[in-house]
């Protein structure tokens, strides 16, 4: 099982450590165009701050994200796994995973990033500022850089199992299953039961708690039917129908009462 996130805007402070390793990283594939992104985002940032808080997107009070970013090359690095935050992650609680679903979420998580690419969550990596909607003056658009290389590593790093693709829209367009990939990879949205609709918050918290139930529970599902069989087994209320057309991936809708 290959199961895609999304990164998060806010991030841990990686404090003391080694330096980045881009050669460390996993899906070895995606250096070089990591190392493109890395050198241009650092020379923007060391370069005119109003310039590189406009091409990032960032507001005044978050300048220092723009220090940050310039330091990347000598800022310590920590478990992509400790330096994401957020809802998501928060619901995910990696730290208090017990060890074999620890294990799990090493080799089945992989979190997209507008500066890397695709990270699992043991590759060290120093804390960020850099989205997937970000238009580099050199590079251009990040989601078309990602989506021209990302096709060969994660083809491979999807395997012949199933892929659960729980990342928001942005990070989507940097890389779309084909193919047979594609017929067993299964989207999801959370949605409140009495009102069928998404809530943001809620969607995020709720995609969390299910990949933890995953990784607690040391369930792999092969396929999208068995994935929809164990969430319900985990006591999740699933929506889901075949696609009309073979190669599609399957869309669930979770189902839950409470807003929490």
């Amino acid at each position: 099982m290959l199961v895609l996130l999304p990164p998060s805007e806010g991030k841990a402070s990686p404090g003391r450590g080694a330096p980045l390793k881009l050669e460390s990283l996993s899906l070895p594939g995606l250096t070089a165009a990591r190392e493109a992104v890395l050198g241009e985002l650092v020379e923007l940032c060391a370069g005119d701050e109003g310039k590189a808080r406009e091409v990032l997107g960032l507001s005044e009070g978050l300048r220092g994200e723009v220090a940050k970013n310039a330091q990347l090359r000598t800022a310590g690095a920590r478990p992509a796994g400790e330096i994401y935050t957020g809802v998501l992650y928060d619901a995910l609680g990696l730290a208090s995973l017990d060890a074999a679903a620890g294990r799990r979420a090493a080799r089945s998580l992989l979190v997209f990033s507008g500066l890397w690419g695709a990270v699992r969550v043991t590759d060290k990596i120093p804390s960020y500022r850099c989205s997937m909607g970000v238009k580099l003056p050199g590079l251009g658009a990040l989601g078309t850089h990602w989506r021209t290389r990302m096709e060969p590593a994660l083809a491979e790093a999807a395997g012949g199992g199933l892929v659960l693709d729980l990342r928001s829209a942005a990070y989507a367009a940097a890389w779309k299953p084909k193919g047979e990939v594609a017929g067993r990879t299964a989207t999801v949205r959370v949605l409140h039961a009495p009102t069928r609709k998404v809530v943001s918050h809620f969607n995020k918290a709720t995609k969390g708690r299910i990949v933890r139930s995953l990784l607690a529970a040391g369930i792999a599902p092969t396929g999208p039917a068995e994935l929809v069989e164990a969430l319900r087994d985990l006591g999740y209320e699933v929506a889901a129908e075949a696609p009309a057309k073979a190669g599609r991936p399957w869309a669930l809708d979770v189902l839950v009462a409470e807003i929490h």
